[in-house]
C-alpha cells in the first residue's frame, strides 16, 4: 500500500495511507485516550468525543477514530486545547452515569472508569439532569442498566454482526436517547437468545450477566452437597483472569481453586461430552438408517435453541433431542451418582461453569427437570468464576496442579475436549460414528475438514466405509441462518449439522473473560483478531495429549451404560438426557 508521511508531536513518520490518525498513532507508539470502534471494531464512530486531536488541514479539533491521515499532517494530542477537550468529553459523559463504581461487578474492567484516569477527569465538574433510567433483571442471563449505558452502540453492532439482526437499538431522540429492545421491552419480551456476546462488548457496565455467586453462598449454609462441573472452554480463558495470557490452560490450577473454594466434588463436563456423543452419534445413526428427519442438528447451545424455537420453529424436528452435555450429566449427578453415593437428591445443589451466559436460561428451561428437580441448579460464568476465586483471597498462579475427582464420571476423552471450539462437536461425533461404522477407529483421529474458529460455513463430505456422511458447521447466527433457510427450502444436501450461538464457538461465549486491548498491555496488537485462535488452540492441545480421544472408549461412559442406561437412546436414556423444544412468540405485545 501506498504510504503517506505524517508527523506526531512534531516528529516524522511514515505510515500508510487510509489509515485513521487513531490507527497511525498506535502503530507510532501513541495510544490516543478513546472508547471507540479502534478497541472493537463496532461502535457509534465518533460518537463519545474523546480521541480529540489537534490536525493541519482540519477546522479546529478532529476525532482521530474518524479522521485518516495525509501527506505532510501534522498531529498535536498533547496540547493544552486537546487535552481539555478530550476531558470535557469524559465529564460530560461522567455527568450522566450511575458513579457506583466501588459497587459494580465491571470495576476493574470498565474502560470508562480507565479513561476517566487517563485525561484526568474532575469529580461532579457537571451536574444537572440524568437521563431516565431503565434497570431490566427480568432474565437469568443478561441484566440492563442504561444508567451506566453511554450510547457507543457496541452491544448492537456486536448482535449484527453475530447474528445478521440486532434485538438492541437507540430508542428516542437527544437527551432521552437510550439503548434497549424495541420499546424499551425488557430482554424477557423479546426475541433476544441470551447469547451475551453483548456484555463482552460493552465498555461499561450497562450488559452484564446476572450473578448467581449468593446462591451459592445460600447452598453451602443450607449444608448441601455442593458439586460443580466446568466446561471445556472456561480452562482455555479463566486464567486471563488472573493476568495470564490470552489461551493459557489452567486445568489443574482451576481445579485447585475449586476444591479451596469448598465444593465437595469437582468434575468435568467433559464427561457429560462423551455421552452427549454417545447418545447423539445414535441418534443420527438412526435417522440415517430408518428415515427420520435429516439433517440432524446438534443441540448442545442453548443461544441457538432459543434462535430455533424464535425464528425457525418449523424446524425444530430437527433438532437433537439430546440435551446439552451440562444437563445431561447434572441429571446424571442427580439419579445414578447420587443413587452410588447413598444421597437424596434433594440434598444435592449442582453448579455449572460455563463459557455461557445462554446456559442461566436453559437451566431453568421446564424440559430440564427430572423426577421434579432441576438438572443443574446455578450456572455461573468464567468471570463469575474469577470473581468468586478473587473473593476468597486464593492467589490463582501459585496453586499446585490438580485432578479432577475421579468417581464415577471422572474420566474423559480428547473428543470431549473439543465440544468447546465450532467443529468440535462435529469431530467428536465423526470419531464415534466411524467406530460405529466400521468397527474400527479412525487412523487420524482428527477430521480436519470441520475445524477452524472464525464464524462461517465449513462442509464436507466423509465417506465411511461406503456410507457418505454430508456435514456442515456454523457458528453465529448469520451463518447459521444459510443453512437453515436451504432446509426451509428443502435444498439441504447434509445429513448433520453442528450449530453454535456464538462466533468460534464456546472459547468466544458470552460468559468469558473480556478481551479489552486496553486492559491487555502485554498482548499483541491484534488480540481481537487472533485471542479465538489462542484459546482453540488450548483445547486442541489438551486433545492431543489425552491416552483416549474418542468417546465411546471411555471406560467410565461404558460402565455407565452397563450398570445403569442400558445402551445409547434407551428408555432411561430419553428420560434423563434427552429434551423438546417448542415454537416460542417472536414478539410480545405491550400491556
Amino acid at each position: 500500500m501506498s504510504k503517506v508521511n505524517i508527523k506526531i508531536e512534531g516528529i516524522p513518520y511514515s505510515v500508510e495511507a487510509g489509515l485513521t490518525i487513531l490507527e497511525a498513532a498506535k502503530q507510532c507508539g501513541y495510544e490516543i485516550p478513546s472508547l471507540c470502534a479502534y478497541n472493537h471494531g463496532e461502535c457509534s464512530r465518533a460518537s463519545c468525543r474523546v480521541c480529540l486531536v489537534e490536525a493541519t488541514g482540519a477546522r479546529g479539533l478532529v476525532t482521530a477514530c474518524t479522521y485518516q491521515v495525509a501527506e505532510g499532517m501534522e498531529i498535536r494530542i498533547s496540547t493544552p486545547k486537546a487535552s481539555q477537550a478530550r476531558r470535557t468529553s469524559v465529564e460530560l459523559l461522567l455527568s450522566n452515569h450511575n458513579q457506583n463504581c466501588q459497587q459494580c461487578d465491571k470495576n476493574g474492567h470498565c474502560e470508562l472508569l480507565h479513561v476517566a484516569q487517563l485525561v484526568g477527569a474532575r469529580e461532579g465538574a457537571y451536574t444537572g439532569e440524568k437521563t431516565e433510567v431503565t434497570i431490566d433483571r427480568l432474565t437469568p442471563s443478561i441484566m440492563r442498566d442504561t444508567s451506566k449505558c453511554i450510547l457507543c452502540g457496541r452491544c448492537i453492532a456486536r448482535c449484527e454482526k453475530a447474528h445478521g439482526f440486532s434485538v438492541l437499538g437507540f430508542i428516542g431522540r437527544g437527551f432521552k436517547t437510550i439503548v434497549g429492545p424495541a420499546e424499551n421491552r425488557s430482554f424477557k419480551d423479546s426475541p433476544c437468545i441470551l447469547c451475551g456476546q453483548c456484555t463482552t462488548v460493552c465498555p461499561t457496565g450497562a450488559l452484564m450477566e446476572v450473578s448467581e455467586i449468593d446462591r451459592i453462598d445460600e447452598a453451602f449454609k443450607q449444608g448441601k452437597h455442593v458439586i460443580v462441573q466446568v466446561a471445556p472452554a472456561v480452562r482455555a480463558s479463566l486464567g486471563e483472569e488472573f493476568g495470564l495470557p490470552i489461551g493459557t490452560p489452567v486445568t489443574g490450577k482451576m481445579i485447585a481453586a475449586l476444591r479451596r473454594l469448598g465444593f465437595e466434588r469437582c468434575y468435568d463436563v467433559n464427561f457429560g461430552a462423551d455421552l452427549t456423543i454417545m447418545e447423539e452419534g445414535t441418534e443420527l445413526l438412526g435417522r440415517i438408517k430408518n428415515g427420520g428427519v435429516l439433517p440432524m442438528i446438534t443441540s448442545c447451545s442453548p443461544g441457538w435453541i432459543n434462535y430455533a424455537e424464535y425464528y425457525y420453529g418449523d424446524l425444530l424436528d430437527h433438532v437433537s433431542s439430546c440435551k446439552s452435555p451440562h444437563q445431561m450429566q447434572g441429571a446424571i449427578i442427580k439419579s445414578y451418582w447420587a443413587k452410588q453415593k447413598g444421597i437424596d437428591p434433594k440434598d444435592i445443589f449442582v453448579v455449572s461453569v460455563m463459557p455461557c451466559t445462554a446456559k442461566k436460561f436453559e437451566k431453568e428451561r421446564p424440559q430440564q427437570v427430572t423426577n421434579g428437580l432441576k438438572d443443574v441448579d446455578c450456572v455461573l460464568t468464567t468471570r463469575e468464576l474469577g470473581r468468586l476465586i478473587k473473593r476468597a483471597g486464593i492467589i490463582f498462579n501459585k496453586l499446585p496442579d490438580e485432578d479432577w475427582d475421579q468417581d464415577i464420571m471422572g474420566d474423559y476423552t480428547g473428543a470431549a475436549v473439543i465440544f468447546g471450539v465450532t467443529g468440535g462437536v462435529m469431530e467428536a461425533a465423526l470419531r464415534t460414528v466411524y467406530h460405529v461404522l466400521t468397527g474400527k477407529e479412525y487412523e487420524k483421529i482428527e477430521f480436519h475438514e470441520v475445524r477452524g474458529h472464525d464464524a462461517g460455513i465449513r462442509e464436507a463430505s466423509i465417506d465411511i466405509n461406503g456410507t457418505v456422511v454430508n456435514v456442515a458447521v456454523a457458528s453465529g447466527m448469520r451463518s447459521a441462518k444459510v443453512l437453515l433457510d436451504e432446509i426451509r427450502e428443502g435444498k439441504s444436501k447434509y445429513h448433520f449439522i453442528e450449530i453454535m450461538g456464538c462466533p468460534g464457538g464456546c472459547i468466544n461465549g458470552g460468559g468469558q473473560s473480556y478481551v479489552k486491548p486496553c486492559f491487555l498491555p502485554n498482548e499483541d496488537d491484534n488480540i481481537l483478531d487472533t485471542f479465538k485462535e489462542k484459546r482453540a488452540k488450548a483445547l486442541y492441545s489438551e486433545d492431543e495429549r489425552q491416552v483416549i480421544r474418542q468417546s465411546h472408549n471411555n471406560p467410565q461412559i461404558q460402565e455407565l451404560y452397563a450398570k445403569f442406561l442400558g445402551e445409547p437412546n434407551s428408555h432411561l436414556a430419553h428420560e434423563l438426557l434427552h429434551t423438546s423444544y417448542a415454537p416460542r412468540v417472536r414478539f410480545n405485545d405491550p400491556e
